[in-house]
């Protein structure tokens, strides 16, 4: 299982204010209707699932990746806030863009799914759609674009270094190439779902919500066991209490 990057429509400049990396002979013979696969994350969901806990439906990357953390913009209210506010809540990241016409808006659909099949313990669960081309997704637009699918997705917007650092800390890849006299400007970002729990450690990546068959029921049991999961040492304590 691989981190599958995606080049879909147009795309504003370069946030970062520098050309694009280029990508790979390998990467652009597959650009276009049909993934890539990203070699850091291919190797780590490779290494984690060998080891995979046979409780879970999506890949168990426990220990691969370092604990939730952010600083960003809200889309719906302009506040700047942190993984420390949505602590005690199942926490899950994605990347995309609100002008993506296909692979964002069928994750997020997906996702609102999801979130009803959860019923009450959906709001123990948070969902990040973090845009990767913040000089065209204002607030206004990111905080309409991800009410159009469920209160539980939240926005974020940042400043091209907050965005650089935070898919720098969980390998993410995405790219923005300015257009030219003959090629329009394209965006490409990774379309994985990473998943925290509630302490903020990462758990599992959900790589199919953009596939033609998401496990819906598969990850709706995965986020109910996190959402009711005790914090780790808790029953050991209990007891240890009796």
């Amino acid at each position: 299982m691989g981190q599958m990057l995606f080049r879909r429509g147009p795309a504003g400049p370069d946030p970062r204010g520098r050309p694009s990396p280029p990508l790979s002979s390998v990467g652009r013979s597959l650009l276009g209707r049909r993934p890539f696969l990203a070699a850091p994350l291919l190797a780590a969901t490779s290494l984690a699932a060998c080891g995979q806990d046979p409780k879970w439906h999506n890949v168990d990357v426990s220990g691969t990746f370092p604990p939730l953390a952010f600083a960003m913009q809200r889309a719906g209210d302009g506040r700047e806030v942190t993984e420390a506010d949505y602590r005690d809540r199942v926490d899950l990241l994605y990347f995309g863009y609100t002008n993506c016409p296909d692979v964002c808006p069928t994750t997020l659909s997906n996702m609102a799914t999801v979130f009803k099949g959860l019923g009450p313990l959906a709001h123990r669960v948070t969902m990040f759609f973090v845009t990767v081309d913040p000089n065209r997704d204002t607030l206004p637009i990111l905080a309409r674009y991800v009410a159009l699918f469920a209160p539980e997705i939240v926005g974020l917007r940042g400043t091209p270094d907050q965005l650089a650092t935070l898919a720098r800390r969980y390998r993410v890849a995405y790219s923005v190439t300015p257009a030219t006299k003959t090629t329009p400007y394209q965006v490409s970002h990774s379309a994985a779902i990473y998943v925290f729990d509630k302490q903020g450690a990462c758990r599992l990546i959900i790589p199919s919500m953009a596939s033609r068959t998401p496990d819906i029921a598969g990850t709706v049991a995965d986020l109910k066991t996190l959402a009711i999961e005790p914090p780790p040492g808790l029953l050991t304590r209990l007891l240890h209490s009796i």
